[in-house]
């Protein structure tokens, strides 16, 4: 009789990611459930990824464009503007929600006890759904682009580095707040607050070329608005001013804020088995 097979986790890093890659299928498995529990049962489906950044720009247009009356940076029309600011804004902080509660949600919570696999997976899985929520909603963008005539220009290629940027974002935040949760069950609630500030903190409903010059660099270190520049900037091109070295600081507290997370994460994953 031959003896029985036993898994257990790699210790080093290059052994975790590797298992990570072994593991793909599983995350496929656990996206495809998740935007299958997202919108069954639901009377307008995948709309909703739509209904909600349209009623969001039009909310924020009228308070930031119509009622204070703030510039667009050029960028014309000031719906536009919202809108490109609500894409980027929209798949983080979706992200960053979902992100946060996939290891104490549900059937999450469970198989966590019951089989090894790195359980990285279990954000990255809710970040993949917000992605598939983001391509949703970026046919509205294209949608209104057609509509207002507004041709982007070469500046759109560099779009998807921007993209890349908001996800490790996503997932460094993510993966440590996903560990917090189950480490601290309050801190879920903390959550929802700290998104509800960070709507009007970033750019989404305005230019940061409205931020004086000399706290732009500072008002950089979230680096959101690096992100969210990066993307106006691909869509308006010369229309639309880029603020370099807040690009650059963006990308540095996003990579850092990733290397953390997932540190961090790694750390506390080992008792998830206790905590749970």
């Amino acid at each position: 009789m031959s003896a029985p097979t036993v898994v257990r986790a790699d210790s080093t890093d290059q052994g975790y990611w590797l298992d990570l890659w072994n593991y793909r299928e599983l995350l496929q498995i656990l996206a495809w459930r998740d935007i299958s529990v997202r919108y069954k049962q639901t009377i307008i489906g995948v709309s909703w990824a739509l209904i909600r950044p349209l009623l969001t720009m039009i909310i924020l247009s009228v308070v930031f464009g119509a009622l204070a009356k703030l510039p667009s940076d050029g960028a014309a029309p000031y719906s536009l503007l919202v809108l490109s600011g609500i894409l980027p804004w929209g798949f983080f902080s979706s992200a960053l929600a979902d992100a946060s509660n996939s290891l104490i949600s549900g059937e999450n919570a469970k198989l966590l006890n019951k089989v090894y696999f790195p359980r990285l997976i279990m954000p990255l899985a809710a970040i993949v759904v917000s992605l598939v929520d983001f391509a949703i909603s970026c046919s509205l963008l294209v949608i209104l682009m057609v509509w207002y005539k507004f041709v982007p220009g070469w500046e759109i290629v560099f779009l998807p580095l921007f993209l890349l940027l908001a996800f490790f974002l996503s997932l460094g935040v993510g993966a440590w707040v996903s560990a917090l949760n189950v480490k601290y069950r309050d801190f879920r609630y903390v959550i929802p607050f700290m998104l509800q500030v960070g709507l009007y903190i970033s750019p989404v409903g305005f230019s940061s070329s409205i931020v004086p010059d000399n706290w732009r660099l500072l008002y950089s270190i979230n680096p959101l608005v690096g992100i969210i520049d990066g993307f106006r900037w691909c869509l308006f091109g010369s229309q639309t001013h880029l603020y370099v070295p807040g690009v650059f600081a963006s990308v540095t507290v996003t990579f850092g804020l990733t290397w953390l997370g997932i540190r961090k994460f790694r750390d506390i994953e080992k008792r998830f088995a206790d905590l749970i």
